[in-house]
C-alpha cells in the first residue's frame, strides 16, 4: 500500500480501499488523487491513520490493506462514477441510500383541443405540456377523482370515435366526438380541474360532497370508494403557515440523525405551495457523514428518479461539493440550478419545516425499533444493515425438467410484486440452478441496485455459493439461508414436525417454531417457493404438451425424445432444427418426420 501511496497521480479520479480478503471497504472521489488519498495517513514516524479522521474512517483505514484508483478527466466525472460504484458494490464504510423509487407526475398537453390528464414518470420539454407533482402518494387517487368530478374525455380513443358512448349517458363526458362541446368550453373544464389538482383541500371537499350524495342514494360501494380516496389524498396534504407570497418552485432537503440512524426528508414546493413530500431512512453502525449524505441524496434523486423541474434546491445545512453538484445538474439538464442554504426569511422556515419532519420521523422510528422483526433479525444474524429490502431465491424442477429460478422482493414491510423475477434455467442440478439464478441477478446490479439482504432457500452449501459469487462480483450483501431440518440425511417435511434452520456465514440457528424471527424468514421463503413452483408448473405443462406432440409421430418414443432434449435443450430448438441437425441425434427418417410435422414452429 505504501508503494501505491507514493505513486498516486495528481489527477481527478476515484479511489477504492480493500481489506485483506479483497472486500471493498470504501469508495471516494478526488479532484487530486495524490493529495486526497494521502490525506488519510500520517507518514511519520510510521504509516498510520491520520489523527483528524472521523471514527468511521479511522476504522476503515485500519482495516484497509490495499488501494486501487481510476484516473478520470474531471472531478465531475469522478463524482458520477463514485456514486455509481457505491450503489452497485455497497462498500462497508460508505453511506448507503435505498430509495430507488421514481415519483409520478400528473400531466396534460394543452396543445390538444380535448386533452386528457395522465400519470407519467417521464418529463419532456414542451411549454404546452403541464406537469403537477411529483407525488410521493395519492397520484392515482387524484387522477381518478378528476375523471369522476369533471366531464373530461374519459378514454384515449374517445375523441376519434364517431358516436357518443356510455360516459356521455352517465354525464361524465360532453361528447366532443359528436361536436357537443367545442375546444374553448372544454378548456374551461380543464382549467377548473387544474385548480383542484393544485388545491387538494378543495378537491377533497368536492369529493366529500359527492360521497354524501352517494350515501343518501344508498350507493354505498361508490361512497366507500370515495371515502378511501379522500383518506389517501388527505394523507398527502402538508399544511404549513409559511407564505412565500410568490409562485416559486423549489425542492427542499433536510437530513437529521441520531446515534444509529438518519432521516432524509424532501419537500416539493410548486407555485409557492408544498405539494408533496418523501423521506428515506439510513441505518449505520459507526458515525454519520452528513456531507456525503447530502451529496448522494441530491445526486441520486435527480439523476435517477426525478427530473429537475426547479431552479432552486434548498438545503438545511451547507455541505461540501454543493457547487460541483450545481455544475453536474446544469450539464445533465441544460439549465441553471442553485443549491442554497437559507439562513433567514421564508425559505429558511421551509428548511426548518423539513428538519422538524425529519426529527419527528426519527422519533417515531425509535419507538417502534425494538418491536420490528427486521431489527430483531439484524441483531440475531449480526447483519451489517437492517434488512428493509430483501431478495429471496428459490429454484424448482422435476428430475431436471422445466428448471426455473424465482426471485421475490420484500420491501418496506410488503411484497413488491412488480420487482419479482423468474428465470428459465438450463442447469439440471440444484447447485448449478442456484448458481445460474444468482449469477443472472448479479449481472443486473448496475441496473437494479443490490438489496440489504439475500435469503437463499437451501443450506450451508448454497449459502457459501452465494457468498462466493458476491465476492467475485465485488459486491457485499448480507446473506442468510433457510432449510428444512434433516434427519437421516433427508429433509423432514411431515406436517407438524418440520423444523427450519437459519444459516449465516458464522452461525447456525435452530429457533423455536413460535419465534417471530423464524416465522418471518419462513414467510419470505414460502412466497419465493410459491412463485418458483407456479412458474415451474406452467413450463412443465407446456413441456408435457410438446412431448405429447412428438410422441404422436411414428417411431418417436420417450428414449428418442430424451436424447433430443438432452442435445437441443428445448422443444422450440427441436422444432426449429434442420433435418441435418436432427440427424446428429436420430435417424434421417425420424428427423424428416419431425421436420415435416404440420405443427412445426
Amino acid at each position: 500500500m505504501l508503494t501505491t501511496l507514493k505513486n498516486l497521480p495528481k489527477s481527478p479520479g476515484v479511489y477504492q480501499y480493500f481489506d485483506k480478503n479483497d472486500r471493498l471497504l470504501y469508495v471516494g472521489k478526488a479532484k487530486n488523487l495524490f493529495n486526497r488519498v494521502r490525506s488519510y495517513f500520517n507518514f511519520t514516524p510510521s504509516l498510520k491513520p491520520h489523527s483528524k479522521l472521523s471514527h468511521r474512517i479511522r476504522l476503515m483505514i485500519e482495516d484497509a490493506t490495499s488501494i486501487n484508483y481510476i484516473v478520470l478527466d474531471s472531478e465531475h466525472d469522478a463524482l458520477i462514477l463514485e456514486n455509481s460504484l457505491i450503489k452497485q458494490l455497497q462498500p462497508k464504510y460508505n453511506i448507503l441510500l435505498r430509495d430507488d423509487k421514481t415519483y409520478p407526475y400528473i400531466t396534460i398537453n394543452l396543445d390538444e383541443p380535448f386533452a386528457r390528464f395522465e400519470i407519467t414518470r417521464k418529463v419532456i420539454k414542451n411549454p404546452k405540456q403541464l406537469y403537477f407533482g411529483p407525488f410521493s402518494g395519492g397520484a392515482r387517487d387524484i387522477l381518478d377523482s378528476l375523471y369522476d368530478l369533471f366531464a373530461l374525455v374519459q378514454k384515449k380513443g374517445c375523441e376519434s370515435g364517431k358516436k357518443a358512448c356510455l360516459y356521455h349517458q352517465l354525464k361524465k363526458c360532453h361528447a366532443p366526438c359528436e361536436g357537443k362541446i367545442g375546444p374553448k368550453k372544454y378548456r374551461q373544464i380543464i382549467d377548473e380541474a387544474i385548480i383542484h389538482i393544485q388545491d387538494k383541500k378543495k378537491l377533497t371537499n368536492k369529493l366529500t360532497e359527492k360521497m354524501s350524495e352517494y350515501a343518501l342514494n344508498m350507493r354505498y360501494e361508490e361512497a366507500a370508494t370515495l371515502r378511501d380516496r379522500i383518506t389517501s389524498i388527505t394523507k398527502s396534504i402538508i399544511n404549513t403557515p409559511i407564505d412565500l407570497a410568490t409562485d416559486e418552485d423549489a425542492d427542499i432537503f433536510a437530513i437529521e440523525s441520531t446515534e444509529k440512524e438518519a432521516m432524509i426528508v424532501r419537500l416539493f414546493m410548486r407555485n409557492g405551495r408544498i405539494v408533496s413530500s418523501s423521506h428515506e431512512q439510513i441505518r449505520f453502525k459507526i458515525d454519520f457523514d452528513k456531507d456525503e449524505s447530502y451529496r448522494r441524496a441530491i445526486l441520486d434523486f435527480y439523476t435517477l428518479k426525478v427530473p429537475l423541474m426547479v431552479k432552486q434546491i434548498l438545503v438545511a445545512d451547507s455541505f461540501e461539493d454543493s457547487k460541483l453538484l450545481e455544475d453536474i445538474l446544469k450539464k445533465e439538464f441544460s439549465q441553471n440550478v442553485d443549491i442554497t442554504f437559507p439562513l433567514r426569511g421564508p425559505k429558511a422556515k421551509l428548511v426548518q419545516l423539513a428538519q422538524k419532519n425529519a426529527i419527528e420521523l426519527l422519533s417515531q422510528n425509535s419507538k417502534k425499533e425494538q418491536t420490528d422483526v427486521s431489527f430483531k433479525l439484524q441483531e440475531l444474524c449480526s447483519l451489517e444493515r437492517e434488512p428493509r429490502r430483501i431478495e429471496v431465491f428459490d429454484n424448482s424442477h422435476n428430475l431436471g425438467q422445466a428448471s426455473v429460478g424465482g426471485m421475490i422482493v420484500f420491501d418496506n414491510n410488503k411484497f413488491d410484486k412488480s420487482s419479482y423475477r423468474r428465470y428459465s434455467l438450463d442447469s439440471q442440478d440444484e447447485y448449478s440452478q442456484m448458481k445460474e439464478t444468482l449469477t443472472r441477478r448479479i449481472m443486473r446490479f448496475d441496473e437494479i441496485n443490490p438489496p440489504d439482504l439475500w435469503v437463499i432457500d437451501g443450506g450451508l452449501t448454497l449459502l457459501k455459493l452465494a457468498n462466493e459469487l458476491l465476492l467475485s462480483s465485488g459486491t457485499y450483501i448480507d446473506t442468510i439461508a433457510i432449510s428444512k431440518e434433516k434427519i437421516d440425511a433427508k429433509s423432514k417435511r411431515a406436517k407438524g414436525s418440520t423444523r427450519d434452520i437459519i444459516y449465516t456465514k458464522d452461525e447456525i440457528f435452530r429457533l423455536n417454531t413460535n419465534d417471530v424471527r423464524l416465522q418471518w424468514v419462513q414467510r419470505l421463503r414460502d412466497e419465493a417457493h410459491r412463485y418458483a413452483i407456479s412458474y415451474h408448473r406452467k413450463l412443465k405443462l407446456k413441456e408435457d404438451k410438446e412431448q405429447t406432440k412428438l410422441s404422436t409421430i411414428n417411431g418417436i418414443g420417450s428414449a428418442k425424445i430424451k436424447k433430443l432434449i438432452s442435445y437441443f435443450g428445448t422443444y422450440d430448438a427441436i422444432y426449429n432444427a434442420s433435418v441435418n441437425e436432427l440427424s446428429n441425434v436420430i435417424s434421417e427418417k425420424d428427423a424428416k418426420n419431425i421436420y415435416n410435422i404440420k405443427y412445426k414452429k
